[in-house]
């Protein structure tokens, strides 16, 4: 009975795979389930494995544990599905120039062997930067060098959270990856709702750009290029700086589950039991959609793409249950429109927070990515 009971269990959380998490609590337990997928794999064979051996409730137990299995692994079928079909259609757009200092570059964008060694990836050690001041509040940024020990290009990361949560640690593997594969990365803090209202952290990106070309010697940072990374609310801040800052030597900009189209977006709340939207963007934004539209507009990176803005690569999770899948949709579409250079990463079964495992399916898929984005489009 316990074998059944344990059977059933594992198939009822297989169905996160195949449906948006409806609640906060169930959207975290799938980006578990969705990024360590090989774990659940062995876990619904070795249950059906122990039909063998014990026959109490065989067949559902069985039944139930083959069907977990193949869900499961239908991640992994997908994320090769995927995988295979990057690398030509990037270079369609996005061309690997074999940046000279880039070190160790992933050779494949997914295989199921790394799920259980890992992306090499050493750990960096890096250094928290003061950059500005506000009264009593001190920004900060952590800076990774670049393994070269040579000026290099600088990645500027920028956090999710909702405007209001996280900071700069948040995962930081990427940023040691990266440091150490010839890049500089900056990752930033900036100010936070309610407190502080959007254009608040474009001008704390701003100014951290500054104040690294300022100290670009001492920290060995190549001034001509800059790519800037952002998740969640970090990738709309992202977008929204890349667009309107009007910095030739920003070249590139990737948004990663960003909420793209803030006035749509507000029109459309998504699932207060996973994130209560109105209060979120509210608080960003300074009020109501209905109270304060020219804010939403003014905050929605869609809104400002023109013929001349940066080359963007746009990753989202077409499970994502916080940030609409539309949005990036909404953002693809405008560049299209403007023929702004651009590639758009579709995950069929990656929501929200995707990337938190790098060695995970949509982990290594990203990490791939990204890669061929820097390197293409930062310039010698």
């Amino acid at each position: 009975m316990i074998r059944l009971i344990i059977a059933v269990l594992i198939f009822l959380i297989s169905l996160l795979v195949v449906f948006k998490a409806p609640t906060n609590l169930l959207w975290r337990t799938t980006v578990a389930l969705t990024e360590f997928p090989h774990l659940l794999i062995f876990a619904s064979l070795l249950l059906a494995a122990s039909c063998y051996w014990y026959s109490s409730f065989k067949l559902p137990t069985l039944t139930l544990s083959l069907i977990s299995f193949i869900i499961f692994s239908s991640t992994i079928v997908r994320a090769y599905n995927r995988a295979s079909a990057i690398e030509g259609s990037l270079a369609t757009t996005f061309s690997n120039k074999n940046y000279s200092k880039l070190k160790k570059p992933l050779k494949t964008a997914f295989t199921f062997f790394t799920l259980f060694t890992g992306i090499d990836n050493k750990n960096v050690d890096y250094k928290s930067i003061p950059y500005k001041k506000i009264n009593d509040l001190q920004l900060s940024f952590d800076f990774y060098p670049s393994n070269t020990n040579e000026v290099a290009p600088c990645i500027v990361v920028i956090h999710g959270g909702s405007w209001r949560e996280g900071d700069s640690q948040q995962l930081p593997k990427l940023n040691s990856y990266f440091a150490d594969r010839g890049y500089n990365v900056a990752s930033i803090n900036y100010r936070k709702a309610p407190e502080y209202t959007n254009p608040a952290p474009i001008e704390d990106t701003k100014d951290a750009i500054n104040y690294i070309v300022e100290n670009c010697k001492e920290l060995k940072v190549d001034t001509n290029n800059f790519v800037l990374i952002g998740r969640s609310a970090g990738g709309q801040i992202a977008l929204l700086s890349a667009y309107t800052l009007n910095n030739k030597n920003i070249k590139g900009v990737v948004s990663i589950y960003a909420p793209a189209d803030m006035y749509w977006g507000a029109q459309h709340p998504g699932n207060k039991w996973v994130l209560d939207t109105d209060k979120v963007l509210g608080d960003f934004v300074g009020g109501s959609v209905k109270d304060v539209p020219e804010k939403y507009k003014l905050s929605s990176p869609v809104e400002f793409v023109d013929s001349t803005s940066t080359p963007t690569l746009i990753i989202h999770g077409q499970h994502d249950c916080m940030v609409s899948f539309i949005h990036s949709e909404h953002l693809q579409q405008k560049l299209n429109e403007k023929k702004v250079p651009n590639y758009f990463l579709d995950l069929p079964w990656a929501t929200h927070g995707c990337d938190f495992n790098i060695s995970g399916p949509s982990g290594q898929i990203t990490t791939y990515t990204i890669e061929r984005f820097v390197n293409s489009v930062i310039t010698q």
